[in-house]
């Protein structure tokens, strides 16, 4: 093989790797593989710390380590703070686990779905994609300019902030606000 053949091959090589490990956005600061699960990505990113502590709290680390595939919506550390005061202290209490676990299957789709996925159901759907989600909340994904938004069952809005992050057992979008199921 000549220099110029394996200095070509070389660099194929190169821009294949380089492509494939820049293909996941890092979130919270941290890397995020494709070859690990939701917990195990989430565990590393400092903008989930809060929803890692409740997916904890609610003994759904089991779960979200799972086969799937799944789809998490996952709100960042803004986006519980930015619930009324008090309200994730309480939670994050072992007698309101059940309304936790409610909450936290409400941001879990049931599917591996990507977000050109999600802006063609949209589209297909006139505008308003209905996402039925684990917990058995029915969201509606809608777009805003560019920006796919997820409407849950109160009418509150979250945005979708980074998209596509993929997972050894699915995908998460990162989200900028906690979506509620109807109380």
């Amino acid at each position: 093989m000549t220099f110029a053949k394996t200095l070509a091959t070389t660099a194929a090589a190169a821009l294949v790797a380089g492509t494939a490990f820049a293909a996941n956005p890092e979130v919270g600061g941290a890397a995020m593989y494709e070859d690990k699960n939701i917990v195990e990505n989430a565990v590393n990113s400092a903008d989930h710390t809060t929803l890692v502590a409740a997916v904890q709290a609610a003994g759904l680390v089991e779960t979200l380590s799972g086969e799937g595939p799944f789809t998490v919506f996952a709100p960042t550390n803004a986006a519980f703070e930015a619930l009324p005061d008090g309200t994730v202290e309480t939670l994050l209490m072992p007698a309101n686990k059940d309304q936790l676990t409610k909450i936290l299957t409400c941001h879990v789709v049931a599917a591996d779905a990507m977000s050109a996925a999600i802006g063609q159901m949209i589209m297909d759907d006139d505008g308003a994609h209905p996402i039925q989600t684990v917990g058995g909340c029915v969201f509606t994904a809608k777009m805003m300019g560019n920006d796919i938004v997820i409407e849950d069952e109160n009418g509150g809005m979250a945005k979708v902030t980074i998209a596509d992050v993929k997972q050894s057992n699915g995908v998460i979008h990162v989200v900028d606000a906690v979506l509620l199921p109807k109380m």
